[in-house]
This record gives structure tokens, C-alpha cells and sequence, in this order.
């Protein structure tokens, strides 16, 4: 079963909340969006945000994948079928694999935004890292906790503390983010993690033999 988006992050209530941590260059503040100021999310320019591409530009199937960095079933995709279609499609130039983040908290956000910070040459390299010690870092403990857990994958992955502080102090960032995530989760009615839009169509998650029999009749047709 899928984690279902209730009581998510809304449109109209973005804001930037401080919550200090400390860290290895000092006193940061980490934003998270808060409904204690609202700003009108059609002020906010989401085409600065980058779309997270693998595969071929011009492969005939585009597929778009829905997750969060907390979410388990999200963890347990990438640990299974996902590697298995990198293999089957995306390497081989058949699909065209557009990564989405879908936030249901802070410390997802938070992920996000370090995962985002060296740019698309390190980004999926860095969401497996994620992946992989999501039990560790997202059950850290609290915010300080969980922020300095995300550090250690952000300074191992090869990112600059300073710059690694930058990216997650960037209130602006956060909120584009937000409302890029709600524009494309409004877009393609996403409720759940993970999700997947094959070629314009939404589809579940499912056992990867299914979702490979889709992939296989989309070529075909």
C-alpha cells in the first residue's frame, strides 16, 4: 500500500520557518514552508527548478516516477525495480526516466534540496544514497538529528560544507520547490507514493513484471 498525501503541504501556505541547527560551519537555518504566512504560489517562478532526467532525450516512452525520500515504498522501489528498469530501458535508450520529488515533510524537503545541490551530474547517485540509509537518517531523531545525518551523505557524495550549508539554508529554493511539487502532484492527480505517469497515462505501483508488461505494450503499440 502506498503512503497517501493527507495533510500535505498546500499551495497557499508557503513560508520559510527557521529552526536553528547547528552544523560543522556554525548556526544554519533549515526553511520548511509553514502555514504562518501565506504567499500566493502564482508569484513563485517554478521554471528555475531542473526536471532530474536518465535516459535517452529521444526515447519513444517518457516514464515520470512520484516519490518522497521518507517514504518506505519509495525505498523499496529503487532498492528493486528500479534498477531493474535502468537496466531493461533506461540504459538501453527506451525509456526516458523523469525523477519528481513529492514532499510530505520537512526532512523530505530537506533531502531534496541537498540531493539537488551539486546539480544533475550527482543527483540520482546522491537520491541512492538516500534511498538506501533512509531507516537511518529519517529515524535520526529530531530536526538537528536528522539534518546532521543528511550532511554526512551530502559531505560523502562529495559536496562542499559550505555550499552543502547554502543549498539547505536556501528559503527561496524551498518554497519554488513546494510549489513546483504541487503544481506537477495537481497536474497528474498524485495521492500516492510512488506513482508513475507512463507516456501521459498515471499509473500504481505495482510488481515490476507488471509494470515491465506496460512498458512492453506501449513499444508495441
Amino acid at each position: 500500500m502506498s503512503r497517501l498525501m493527507s495533510g500535505v503541504l498546500t499551495a497557499a501556505a508557503l513560508t520559510v520557518a527557521s529552526i536553528g541547527i547547528n552544523t560543522v560551519a556554525g548556526q544554519s537555518a533549515l526553511p520548511f514552508v509553514s502555514a504562518a504566512y501565506a504567499q500566493d504560489a502564482a508569484e513563485v517562478d517554478t521554471s528555475t527548478i531542473v526536471e532530474m532526467v536518465q535516459g535517452a532525450e529521444d526515447a519513444p516512452i517518457t516514464m515520470i516516477e512520484y516519490a518522497s525520500y521518507t517514504c518506505p515504498h519509495c525505498a523499496r522501489f529503487h532498492a528493486g525495480g528500479y534498477k531493474q528498469l535502468k537496466e531493461d530501458y533506461i540504459d538501453t535508450g527506451k525509456v526516458k526516466f523523469v525523477y519528481r520529488e513529492v514532499f510530505f515533510d520537512r526532512y523530505g524537503l530537506w533531502a531534496s534540496m541537498m540531493a539537488r545541490c551539486a546539480g544533475p551530474e550527482k543527483f540520482f547517485g546522491i537520491t541512492d544514497l538516500l534511498f538506501q540509509g533512509q531507516s537511518e537518517w529519517a529515524r535520526a531523531g529530531g530536526p538537528n538529528e536528522i539534518v546532521a545525518e543528511l550532511r554526512k551523505i551530502g559531505l560523502l557524495a562529495g559536496i562542499e560544507g559550505e555550499q552543502l550549508d547554502a543549498c539547505l539554508q536556501d528559503g527561496a529554493k524551498a518554497q519554488t520547490l513546494v510549489t513546483w511539487y504541487q503544481e506537477n502532484a495537481t497536474a497528474d492527480k498524485v495521492e500516492a507514493t510512488p506513482s508513475f505517469v507512463l507516456n501521459g497515462t498515471a499509473i500504481r505501483n505495482q510488481p515490476y513484471d507488471d509494470l515491465k508488461a506496460l512498458i512492453e505494450a506501449e513499444l508495441e503499440g
